[in-house]
């Protein structure tokens, strides 16, 4: 099979940049106020009129279940009752949004949700919503609110009644004010912040997986590597007491811990291989990518366009990535015939794997595709994965290409091989 580099499958959608707040309600301006009582005017008359009991049930909500839970940190319930009511917060917040698009006009887009899965343990998950910014300023939003809810609907109630032909030019000024706060204080963090918890959650995520790749180096070299060199030590140790007795024997003892050092030597080569194999270091990713091919039980096309090498942590992650989904081909999809495709797109290495096996592959499968997805997001990369049933199987993976100097004496190679 010869494979022509993929465009991106219909799942995958290149990374844009997200809009900042800045930009929320800028294209949502209302006509001028009118003394005629248009559908519009009786929206904001609505709004100011639902102001009072939103803003009552907004401050109660504060100052019960956070004042309670700020009043108990120092027990145990505590600070899990307080990140719980942030996580409310934040769902009055979502309402509030509602309301104003529906009664205001006011288009805003929702914050990005808190990266909650991606937190190692229930702590991390714990910190992140104490450090929520989306929810703390809900937090303000509902506590400065209540004074403002009852003159609203205070004034809205008695122009009905008293000052009618008035009532639009208050209705409008009045609810300017509730889009400015709405704008103020329920927009989405800006880029930094929520790069920043992202950011954070992306690093537990980097340790533990760094702390799990020690746990199986250590029990490769203590059940592999270390077993075979204690009973090479042990032979050899037998060998010299029947040197002189036995020669014979001894001889053959010295034979046998040859073979164990043979043996041993291999399984140092295949766990450094696993740590990052030299010929990844040596020649780059397109050779290391074509020898993981060659090992693969289904033949794989290896298509490679780099004018240049990323840097070091990018081109290992992008080997192991590789490899585990072609490990993956072996032993599950039944294909008789993968490619993998790898080429740069400006600031972005793409890698799309392919295969014609059976499908119906998921991220929430297992955890070895919903661990490569956790790496590759932790250094804000992209993971998408389309495997019908019946197949074909595409994964497409993003990572950011970071330059790195040339290494001299060091080819590069790049174009197609089959294997």
């Amino acid at each position: 099979m010869t494979a022509s580099k993929p465009a991106p499958t219909a799942a995958y959608r290149p990374s844009v940049p997200a809009a900042g707040p800045g930009t929320a309600g800028r294209d949502d301006r209302l006509p001028p106020a009118r003394l005629a009582y248009d559908p519009q005017t009786w929206k904001e008359i609505a709004h100011l009129l639902a102001n009072l009991p939103m803003s009552v049930i907004g401050f109660t909500y504060v100052m019960t279940v956070l004042f309670t839970g700020a009043t108990l940190t120092l027990t145990v319930v505590g600070l899990p009752l307080l990140a719980l009511g942030l996580l409310g917060a934040r769902l009055i917040g979502r309402f509030e949004r509602g309301r104003a698009r529906l009664l205001l006009g006011v288009r805003i887009e929702e914050p990005s949700p808190l990266p909650l899965r991606r937190a190692g343990n229930v702590f991390q998950g714990m910190w992140l919503a104490l450090k929520d910014p989306v929810a703390w300023r809900t937090v303000l939003y509902d506590f400065i609110r209540l004074p403002w809810g009852i003159l609203t609907f205070t004034i809205a109630l008695t122009s009905l009644f008293v000052l009618w032909p008035v009532l639009p030019f208050l209705a409008r000024g009045l609810t300017n004010a509730d889009r400015a706060m709405v704008r103020a204080l329920l927009s989405p963090s800006d880029e930094l912040e929520r790069r920043i918890a992202e950011l954070e959650s992306d690093r537990g995520v980097v340790v533990d997986t760094a702390a799990a790749d020690l746990r199986r180096i250590e029990r490769d070299l203590h059940d592999g590597a270390q077993a075979r060199l204690v009973n090479l030590a042990m032979g050899l140790g037998l060998a010299k007491e029947k040197l002189l007795e036995d020669p014979d024997a001894a001889s053959a003892m010295v034979e046998e811990a040859h073979g164990e050092v043979k043996l041993a030597l291999q399984e140092l080569r295949d766990l450094a291989r696993g740590i990052h194999p030299a010929v990844l270091t040596d020649r780059g990713l397109d050779a290391a990518l074509s020898a993981v091919a060659s090992r693969c039980t289904v033949p794989v096309t290896v298509t490679a366009d780099l004018p240049s090498r990323p840097a070091q942590a990018i081109e290992g992650i992008a080997y192991f990535t590789v490899s585990e989904l072609l490990q993956n081909i072996s032993k599950h999809s039944g294909a008789r015939s993968a490619s993998v495709d790898v080429w740069r797109v400006e600031n972005r290495l793409l890698i799309q794997v392919w295969d014609d096996g059976r499908g119906g592959a998921r991220l929430d499968g297992g955890s070895g595709m919903r661990g490569l997805a956790e790496r590759l997001n932790a250094v804000d990369g992209l993971f998408v994965v389309e495997s019908p049933a019946g197949g074909p199987t595409t994964v497409t993976a993003e990572l950011p290409w970071r330059d790195r100097a040339e290494q001299p004496g060091r080819p590069q190679r790049a174009g197609e091989r089959t294997r």
